[in-house]
């Protein structure tokens, strides 16, 4: 059985790495059609500058006085201009792709070199397992090779037992010393409430979410009669959000949507609230609240309501 389990993850692992390496290869021959583009210009470039040149120096030799001579070389070489702004752009352009394919590539060879690192890795784990396995098939533990009767031990006399053995009570343990738990240390500062939420919201500007959660909830719980209460409450479901702890997201925009439901943040809160809806599944409902969100706060910031608008229509919603 562990051999088959064994040659199933290789398969698996080997078919993974195959499509890896296809998809490789794929990259390459892409990146070498954009090096071939990138050759092309580049020599059309170096002709069409020949080319301006030349013009440029026909033109001086021609005679000076005649103005129309001199109209159809400004024409040409205005011409040739526009081209070569031209060529410079599509140039451009292919030199971002060409960047973009380099990275990608780095991207993937990480990823091969990790999955080949892993695969020799689940191989060497299984073939240790499947040695202790048999080591342990093999080997006598004290006291399983033989059976014993542990009753004929004369040491375990059974025949002066009393039948019914008396059973000491014990009283109930009404002095029980119960840990308080360690005060937790206070993360915002000894300032005033607002101080305090533009301190607590400073963590979400620097990506720290779980410092985040831990001072918005601090600063929820101090001031919950605040006028910032609202606001800190939908920042909290925000830092579950962005880390896809959508669950938590949804219990924190509920409480908010609830319990601050005049907060500038009101509205924000009700179309996070119905969106996080939709991605655990609950389609209807979040969809009834992404669309009743305009009947509901009609004087809701333009932002608010534009993408409550297109979360409708990304979502499908009737």
């Amino acid at each position: 059985m562990s051999n088959l389990f064994k040659k199933i993850i290789i398969f698996l692992l080997a078919s993974f790495f195959i499509i890896s390496l296809a998809k490789a290869e794929e990259e390459e021959v892409y990146l070498q059609s954009v090096v071939d583009q990138i050759q092309v210009i580049l020599k059309d470039l170096k002709t069409l500058e020949k080319a301006v040149y030349q013009k440029s120096d026909i033109s001086s030799s021609t005679n000076s006085n005649s103005m129309k001579a001199d109209g159809l070389n400004e024409d040409i070489l205005t011409k040739h201009l526009l081209k070569l702004n031209e060529i410079e752009n599509q140039f451009r352009e292919l030199t971002n792709k060409y960047e973009e394919v380099n990275f990608k590539l780095d991207k993937l060879s990480s990823r091969v070199t990790k999955i080949q690192s892993d695969t020799q890795l689940r191989i060497s784990d299984l073939e240790n397992n499947e040695t202790t396995v048999v080591t342990q098939k093999n080997t006598n533990l004290p006291g399983t090779s033989k059976p014993q009767d542990f009753g004929a031990n004369p040491g375990y006399s059974t025949s002066n037992l009393p039948k019914q053995q008396a059973i000491n009570s014990i009283e109930s343990a009404k002095a029980v010393i119960e840990e308080e738990p360690e005060n937790k240390q206070s993360l915002l500062p000894e300032k005033s409430a607002e101080e305090q939420y533009e301190f607590a919201v400073s963590f979400m500007k620097i990506g720290d979410y779980e410092t985040a959660e831990l001072a918005l909830k601090e600063f929820i719980d101090k001031n919950k009669d605040h006028n910032l209460a609202g606001s800190a409450q939908y920042w909290y479901g925000e830092t579950f959000r962005i880390r896809q702890l959508y669950s938590d997201a949804a219990t924190a925009y509920l409480d908010g949507y609830q319990n601050y439901p005049k907060s500038t943040k009101a509205p924000d809160n009700l179309l996070k609230l119905g969106i996080t809806m939709v991605q655990l599944g609950e389609k209807d409902q979040g969809c009834k609240m992404i669309v009743g969100l305009k009947k509901e706060y009609p004087k809701a910031s333009k932002s608010v309501l534009q993408k409550a608008q297109y979360e409708q229509k990304k979502f499908k919603c009737s």
